[in-house]
């Protein structure tokens, strides 16, 4: 009626296939990237601004966020070309609201691992587009 299952299952072998070759990281580590990996993509969207706007303050930002990613990563992120397509208001609107958004999970994460750099460069991000996007600041 019911024969028990005599080999391993997918999971299992994967997960040893894993631990013998050492690829398993620390929570720390995770951290570490998943911060990197949202900090690049919120340099993503900075380049992709500064090239429909361009701004001195724009291009500060970025070289901060490309600093900060190339010292946690030890080297420079690799950066796409801007599209720089249709300039208009509804497109440069939602590069701000992502933006926004990428800030904010990069503060979590950065607040979560205790990354004072990280979070302070991650809250300045979030302040700059919240205002681009006109959404006032929880007490002012």
């Amino acid at each position: 009626m019911y024969e028990p299952i005599r080999t391993q299952s997918v999971h299992t072998m994967a997960a040893q296939s894993c631990s013998m070759r050492g690829l398993h990281r620390s929570r720390e580590e995770e951290l570490d990237i998943r911060l990197a990996g949202h900090l690049t993509a919120l340099l993503t969207m900075t380049d992709e601004l500064r090239a429909l706007t361009p701004s001195r303050t724009l291009d500060d930002a970025a070289d901060r966020l490309a600093d900060r990613i190339t010292r946690m990563r030890g080297h420079a992120p690799l950066r796409a070309t801007p599209s720089a397509e249709h300039s208009t208001p509804a497109r440069i609107t939602a590069l701000h609201q992502r933006a926004h958004q990428l800030a904010g999970q990069a503060l979590v994460v950065a607040t979560t691992v205790g990354d004072t750099a990280g979070e302070t460069l991650a809250a300045e991000r979030l302040a700059a587009h919240a205002a681009a996007l006109g959404i006032a600041e929880p007490g002012n």
